[in-house]
């Protein structure tokens, strides 16, 4: 039975959430009055949170993957003392307010990710439970459970349908994340309308199908039932849990029931008819009964208790094992190692491809770094994304540290994204270049939340050969390097791979490896000055150079075998290798210049890829020998001659400059 202190507290998220967006003339209001029961279920009811630390590490998270019902959870962090004011609320959606229009990590209190593009948070609270199963692997031991908590997740009719939660929830159902709960808001609209004109399928039975238990909720507003069946879920250990429940989309307005409130305030008139239909006086705008705040502060006591008993536990696990707790303690709160000291990190012998040279890089990186994990969309072989001696993640084996996601490239990126939100490890993921198109969203999303997420793609270029344009990556590159945040490396030979992941790991964003399937030969003079994201590789014998030659990756090779060319014909160039332009570009100027002179106008950039992001190097006077048009099905080196990429056609394109 709810309690008339409780109803005052659901209601209060209700109208809060309703002045808010009235006031913002902008935002969603349908789900939050939807779905307050469920939410305060959760947060009233069952999770262990606590507001006074609300970065306790074995808390409950929630992930609204519903993002666009941002207010929804503003309103319950309002409510629940986590910090946001009623001048915040009153600011929703405002130039430099707490409360953005969706969730945003690491700006709003309470908000454990990202939300807002249907699917994705769904996904983040898969890797975010992978993220709890591994770290309770490794570290819990009898009577210590330094780690267990539960993943709470509401997702509505949109993430059902967007295809990100089908790759997520088929992984979770696998991986056998029982700690994996999630709340399925059914209110059955979406912005066209009632969701039959394009959805008729029984999501009931495609969950079972999963693997996944599954619960229904009749009534939307009955918190005794929605909180039962979240202690059934609890109680099941070996699957993930769906709780469909049942809601009308804005609930107690006029526009109960209909597409209308799902995206557009309900009008001032409207706000005023909910709250008198929920009893309260329409003329009263951002209040709240005293009795909603002192019902939420009688919610949060349980979960300070639980958070003291924690604490307590712990003293006694140090005292108990005190190797591993340091280690956790390092893995929680610890930094990426640097790497640029280390000189057998940068130790290579021979020719490789830069995929090898990854698979050894990581290897590497894995012996000095206990937080790394991560594996390939079904390419682990491919990649060279497989850690031996790791193990591997499984329902029976959570403690390995290799993740098998199978062909799931969307899901794999924001798995990794709720990995490295979750804390405690180093995401990292593989899969081709080509596929990183379907990545974009997790990528971008990474880069949104600043997060380190390391990706592996291989197979850069037409060097793929006979597989031909639908895996030859053409603009990927190009795609990558203008999302702020991210990084793009190409290295050009083993050293520049190495020197790619001691940057990598370090970074405050993602970044992305585009690795060769070909040997690549080991250069003079490459290494840790790439650690600077471009640099000199081979300087002119003159003062000034006649020209500059540009490249990434297995064209770097190209332009000197092109200079010295040139030499014959009495120009002297400079080579100049660009791994990564962003890490260019973050140089101070002096820095810059002294690899890219101003009063050296004749540059030319080598990349087999679009030229688009070249020309800001090469200037107006400059040129590009790249690829602006799709490759071709035939052996690789068929493929270079074909498209330019010889000594002779990149010497003739630099002499053409002068």
């Amino acid at each position: 039975m709810t309690r008339p202190m409780e109803l005052k507290l659901i209601n209060a998220i209700r109208t809060l959430s309703a002045d808010a967006i009235e006031k913002a003339k902008s935002g969603h209001p349908g789900t939050p009055l939807g779905a307050a029961p469920a939410v305060y279920a959760l947060y009233g009811r069952v999770m262990r949170h606590d507001p006074a630390c609300p970065a306790w590490h074995d808390r409950d998270r929630f992930v609204l993957s519903a993002g666009h019902a941002s207010m929804l959870l503003y309103s319950v962090n309002h409510l629940f003392g986590y910090g946001l004011t009623m001048d915040d609320l009153k600011n929703f959606r405002q130039w430099g307010s707490l409360t953005p229009g969706h969730p945003e990590y690491g700006h709003t209190p309470m908000v454990e990710t990202t939300t807002g593009p249907l699917g994705q948070g769904i996904a983040n609270a898969v890797g975010m439970a992978m993220a709890e199963k591994h770290l309770a692997a490794v570290f819990n031991r009898e009577g210590f459970p330094v780690v267990d908590h539960y993943t709470y997740c509401l997702m509505g009719d949109g993430c059902v349908m967007e295809g990100i939660s089908a790759e997520a929830s088929s992984l979770a159902a696998t991986l056998g994340l029982g700690k994996l709960i999630v709340l399925y808001d059914m209110n059955r609209i979406s912005i066209e309308g009632d969701i039959s004109i394009a959805m008729q399928e029984d999501t009931a039975a495609r969950y079972r199908a999963y693997g996944w238990q599954v619960q229904d909720v009749a009534d939307g507003n009955d918190v005794d039932a929605i909180e039962s069946a979240l202690r059934a879920a609890q109680a099941e250990t070996q699957r993930p849990s769906l709780i469909i429940v049942h809601t009308k989309i804005g609930a107690f307005s006029p526009k109960e029931g209909t597409s209308a409130s799902h995206g557009a305030p309900l009008g001032e008139e409207g706000v005023r008819a909910l709250k008198a239909n929920l009893g309260l006086d329409p003329d009263k705008s951002f209040w709240a009964d005293p009795e909603a705040y002192e019902c939420a502060k009688q919610c949060v006591q349980k979960g300070k208790q639980a958070r003291a008993d924690w604490e307590k536990m712990m003293e006694g696990y140090k005292a108990a094992y005190p190797e591993l707790y340091a280690k956790y303690m390092a893995q929680l709160e610890g930094e990426a190692p640097d790497l640029s000291g280390d000189d057998d990190f940068f130790a290579f012998e021979k020719n490789d491809s830069t995929r090898n040279a990854s698979g050894q890089c990581l290897a590497r990186l894995a012996e000095r770094y206990d937080r790394l994990i991560g594996g390939s969309a079904d390419l682990a072989s491919s990649n060279m994304s497989y850690i031996k001696g790791r193990g591997d993640f499984s329902a029976q084996t959570p403690e390995g540290a290799n993740l098998h996601f199978g062909v799931r490239e969307q899901a794999m990126a924001a798995v990794c994204n709720g990995m490295q939100v979750h804390g405690g490890l180093h995401a990292y993921c593989a899969t081709f270049l080509v596929f990183s198109d379907y990545l974009k969203h997790g990528i971008r999303l990474s880069a949104l939340m600043k997060l380190p997420v390391l990706y592996i793609l291989t197979h850069d270029s037409i060097g793929v050969g006979e597989d031909g344009p639908t895996h030859q990556p053409i603009e990927q590159l190009a795609a990558v390097r203008s999302m702020p945040n991210a990084a793009l490396f190409r290295p050009a030979d083993s050293r520049e791979t190495a020197a790619a992941y001691a940057a990598a790991i370090r970074r405050k964003g993602p970044s992305c490896l585009a690795l060769s399937r070909q040997t690549l030969p080991l250069l003079p003079g490459s290494g840790k000055k790439a650690l600077k994201g471009g640099y000199v590789l081979r300087d002119s014998d003159k003062a000034v150079p006649d020209l500059i030659l540009m490249a990434s990756g297995s064209e770097v090779s190209l332009c000197l075998q092109a200079r010295e060319l040139l030499l014959q014909k009495g120009v002297d160039a400079r080579v100049v290798s660009m791994p990564c332009m962003e890490l260019f570009d973050e140089q101070d100027e002096s820095y810059r210049e002294s690899v890219l002179p101003k009063n050296v106008r004749a540059r030319l950039a080598v990349e087999a890829a679009t030229s688009f992001g070249w020309h800001k190097y090469v200037g107006l006077d400059g040129g590009t020998v790249c690829l602006d048009h799709f490759g071709a099905s035939a052996p690789a080196g068929k493929l270079f001659e074909a498209f330019g990429f010889t000594p002779e056609n990149v010497a003739a394109q630099a002499l053409a400059l002068l």
